[in-house]
């Protein structure tokens, strides 16, 4: 699911410059916070610094756990990769407008 997830973000946003930050992989676009992730024991959250992203898609995000700026996706389910890069997207106009 990481892996899965990096290339996402990596494929919808490629001139995003990604390090590690509070020990997950995180993403900076426009020098400003695009996304991170991490794996967990039930769950894998994908965190877009901040909860305008969210609103982006709310009838989508229905099935998953949220939470200010967090997504949720259950282990062991498949990711929604269309949902993942309209997140993406979002969070790339928020920084490019920041």
């Amino acid at each position: 699911m990481l892996e899965q997830l990096r290339a996402i973000i990596t494929a919808v946003a490629p001139k995003a410059a990604e390090s590690i930050k509070y020990r997950m992989p995180f993403y900076t676009y426009h020098g400003r916070p695009l996304a991170a992730f991490a794996a967990f024991k039930h769950h894998c959250g994908f965190y877009g610094n901040n909860a305008t992203f969210l609103e982006a898609q709310p009838d989508a995000l229905t099935p998953y756990d949220t939470a200010p700026g967090t997504v949720r996706f259950p282990i062991g389910k498949p990711l929604p990769v269309s949902l993942i890069k309209k997140l993406v997207k979002a969070r790339m106009q928020d920084s490019a407008a920041s």
